[in-house]
């Protein structure tokens, strides 16, 4: 592997293998998404516990410090609505130049396999490996579902990560599943990063899974809902981070964000 491509991977995941992206990337088909109206607010107290940002270029250059000692993944596709046609009509929507101006760590776009679309978001993510892997940049690629939320299922899942690897994403972010998630991973020959989803209902929902997903096989997550419009997001991200990278049990995720919600250890 290139020096400057495993530079910038080892920024992305730590020393312990493992690794926990923040995305506040949502506006770029949301709008201005509940608690992430302000970017910058949003992340001042939660961008210490996180190994890294995912955004889109005009959050980076409007609602975050330069002077920043974190690195980002830049998303780069887009270009539809949650009011539009079809979210799977994505286009890449930030040159290379642009990638390498704001000195991005990695990218990420999203593929919709299965879709009318398909082909072009497969394509675009080729076409976005070959440009990046010149400049020793990685790609991400994000299996997204659209709506379709029901295609959360391991078969589903496991073909759009391996798909996504033989095209050449470094990374692939992907949905959990609690039944055969160990699928998707095995049959995925780069890193694999959970993604969060909607909201989910409780906190102990979010531990649960973020454990098991990383039991199975997934190098860390990549949550920014489950995070950022909880009640108490620093509790939160802690307990998160806890379970990544210090080997904590969902029950053990679960103590700690009691404790730090009441106070009874150190913020």
């Amino acid at each position: 592997m290139d020096w400057g491509m495993q530079n910038r991977l080892n920024k992305l995941i730590q020393k312990d293998g493992k690794a926990f992206f923040l995305p506040i990337d949502h506006g770029y088909f949301q709008g201005p998404t509940r608690c992430l109206e302000k970017p910058a607010e949003t992340i001042k107290p939660l961008i210490q516990y996180a190994d890294a940002l995912m955004l889109t270029r005009g959050v980076l250059r409007n609602c975050v410090d330069p002077a920043i000692d974190k690195p980002f993944v830049m998303r780069v596709s887009g270009a539809v609505s949650v009011v539009g046609e079809d979210l799977a009509n994505e286009s890449l929507v930030t040159s290379i130049n642009e990638i390498i101006r704001l000195n991005a760590s990695a990218v990420s776009m999203s593929v919709f396999v299965g879709t009318k679309y398909e082909n072009k978001s497969l394509t675009n993510l080729s076409k976005l490996v070959d440009q990046c892997e010149n400049y020793g940049i990685p790609v991400m690629a994000v299996c997204a579902v659209g709506k379709e939320l029901e295609k959360r299922e391991a078969r589903y899942l496991a073909l759009a990560a391996r798909i996504a690897a033989e095209l050449g994403a470094r990374v692939v972010k992907t949905y959990y599943c609690a039944e055969r998630f160990e699928k998707v991973v095995d049959g995925c020959p780069v890193p694999v990063v959970i993604a969060g989803g909607p909201k989910a209902d409780t906190q102990r929902e979010v531990f649960d899974f973020v454990y098991d997903g990383i039991q199975k096989g997934a190098i860390g997550v990549n949550l920014g809902r489950n995070i950022w419009q909880t009640e108490h997001p620093v509790a939160s991200i802690r307990a998160i981070r806890a379970i990544i990278h210090d080997a904590f049990t969902a029950k053990e995720a679960e103590d700690l964000y009691n404790q730090i919600i009441t106070g009874k250890t150190q913020q």
